[in-house]
């Protein structure tokens, strides 16, 4: 009898799955134990196994396809078995034809009119895929392809910045690129349709017809389509973006680089990239020169003399000058920030505790723990260490407000605040109590390189049970931030000042940091965030007990 396969739940917070790869075919003979497919979670991708054995009968859910938890994934039985009954009985299931099943005959000639489905034929209708857990809406910033162009499976199609970072998105389909659906620079939800791709002659205005009625899917599905005779008009070919110097070799460039490149007239095959990989990045732009070519010299004329002033005369200011804006399109980065930051501002009640540490004793010991060989600590490693250490002796800062529950948790993942292009992220450091100083110091420098460089990945920026921001580099003295949510905390770092200090009645020079604790009052009552500012200061001010 058929078994009906259900998209597992594979991690606590999964609320869908991503069919990351199938490694049993329609028709293939399974066992129990045996791996059905590669689901990707919000957390990993994960090898999902099968309790039944049988013949995998149906998928459900299309290699690259997203389904809520629960959907029909798959069906397993006995060869031939008439599973019609069970699809027909699925909300969730698209009906597809599976082998022993009764079939219905193929459309006539006549039968077919423009626009209407046909016989699979590998046409490829690629959508704006979910490249984070959190992402909504995509924007391309960048076609590697252009209409016209072949593709093979795993080139690179297209740079899409999620709300977190710009990723290289690859084709897992060849052809030939048909339609570009989403231009540079424009932005659309996921599941929009971003690309057609397949043979040469395809009809698109019948592809996207068909498409618009709900064909295709994140990462791309087959569209049957009627193939006339006509190539796809040179002109969508022309209007793509050129990509590749005159050798014919890919350009690798920043969306931003590409973007100062265009305003500034300069032809990115002159500009040398300094960036990974010789990737062309912001300050290339700024720093690149064009070779000097000949030029006739033209002499201006010699400006004529001004009549003399009379002694003591003052001419009249006349203002001159042309005001000018610009509307600049938010990237989805920005845009995230603005969404959760007001969420968090208007819903958590927050409020402030600032603290001022001595950093005399901090500044001492990091001068110590510099000298020793392929040492390299920052007060900020220190920062983040004491809050790793204060948390575990104040809990109730290291928690979650549910409405009807709060979360305490038993881990700690500290989150640092780091500045990008485009905005802020905030890479974690797991299990942060059992860091040292020095592999604080080596992981925030590996995940702030990253971020910056846009080659973080969503899992390194999630899970985070407080978090720090330090503006102590800019100079700034105190500030206050908005809660990361779902912390209940976050501590703002401000920079060390010398000043007039009073230690046994006498007036010396310190040195001295302010800290401010943002707390969610919901959470986080007054005495317990004082209690663990007090705790903070004791670690910092003697950074030996750290140690213990």
């Amino acid at each position: 009898m058929a078994t009906v396969v259900n998209m597992p739940r594979l991690s606590d917070t999964m609320e869908e799955g991503v069919v990351a790869k199938w490694l049993k075919n329609v028709g293939d003979k399974v066992e129990e134990g045996d791996i059905l497919a590669e689901i990707e979670t919000d957390k990993a991708t994960m090898e999902f196994e099968s309790f039944y054995e049988g013949t995998l009968l149906h998928v459900g859910v299309q290699e690259g396809d997203g389904a809520p938890v629960d959907t029909l994934l798959a069906i397993i039985g006995d060869e031939g078995e008439d599973i019609s009954g069970l699809l027909n009985g699925s909300a969730t299931a698209a009906p597809s034809t599976v082998e022993g099943s009764p079939k219905e005959e193929a459309p006539t000639a006549e039968d077919v009119t423009p626009g209407m489905a046909e016989v699979p034929e590998g046409v490829e209708v690629v959508t704006m895929p979910r490249l984070s857990d959190t992402m909504e809406e995509g924007t391309v910033a960048s076609w590697i392809k252009k209409v016209g162009d072949t593709v093979e499976e795993g080139d690179i199609l297209a740079e899409i910045e999620t709300d977190k970072a710009t990723m290289e998105f690859e084709s897992f389909y060849a052809g030939k690129l048909l339609h570009i659906g989403i231009q540079e620079g424009e932005s659309a939800p996921v599941d929009s349709i971003l690309a057609v791709i397949g043979p040469d002659g395809t009809d698109v205005a019948a592809v996207l017809a068909v498409a618009g009625n709900g064909v295709g899917g994140r990462g791309g599905k087959t569209v049957d389509v009627a193939v006339p005779s006509e190539a796809p008009k040179a002109e969508a070919v022309a209007a793509e973006v050129q990509t590749t110097n005159t050798d014919g070799g890919r350009i690798f460039a920043s969306p931003l680089a590409k973007k100062m490149a265009a305003e500034k007239g300069i032809d990115l095959s002159q500009v040398k990239g300094t960036g990974e990989n010789g990737r062309i990045v912001k300050k290339d732009i700024e720093s690149f020169t064009p070779s000097a070519t000949p030029a006739a010299k033209v002499e201006a004329p010699a400006p004529e003399k001004a009549p003399a002033a009379s002694s003591g005369y003052v001419a009249p200011f006349v203002p001159a000058g042309e005001e000018s804006s610009e509307e600049v399109k938010n990237s989805q980065m920005r845009k995230t920030i603005a969404k959760r930051l007001a969420a968090s501002k208007f819903t958590a009640p927050h409020y402030y505790l600032t603290i001022e540490v001595d950093m005399d004793n901090a500044m001492a010991s990091r001068k110590q723990i510099n000298a020793l060989p392929d040492t390299k600590v920052s007060f900020n490693d220190m920062v983040v260490k004491a809050c790793a250490m204060a948390l575990k002796k104040h809990p109730q800062v290291n928690t979650t407000w549910n409405d009807a529950t709060t979360t305490y948790n038993h881990h700690i993942h500290v989150g640092v605040a780091v500045a990008v292009e485009d905005g802020l992220v905030v890479p974690v450091l797991r299990f942060t109590d059992q860091m040292s100083l020095t592999q604080i110091g080596a992981q925030v420098k590996d995940l702030a390189g990253k971020a910056r460089n846009k080659k973080i990945s969503p899992a390194e920026m999630s899970g985070s049970t407080f978090t720090v921001s330090n503006l102590g580099m800019f100079g700034i003295v105190e500030f206050t931030s908005i809660i990361n949510q779902p912390n209940s905390a976050i501590l703002s770092v401000g920079t060390i000042v010398q000043k007039p200090v009073v230690r046994d009645g006498e007036i010396v020079v310190g040195s001295t940091m302010k800290v401010t604790l943002a707390c969610d009052h919901r959470t986080v009552d007054g005495a317990t965030g004082a209690q663990f500012l007090q705790t903070l200061k004791a670690y910092l001010e003697d950074p030996v007990t750290m140690l213990a």
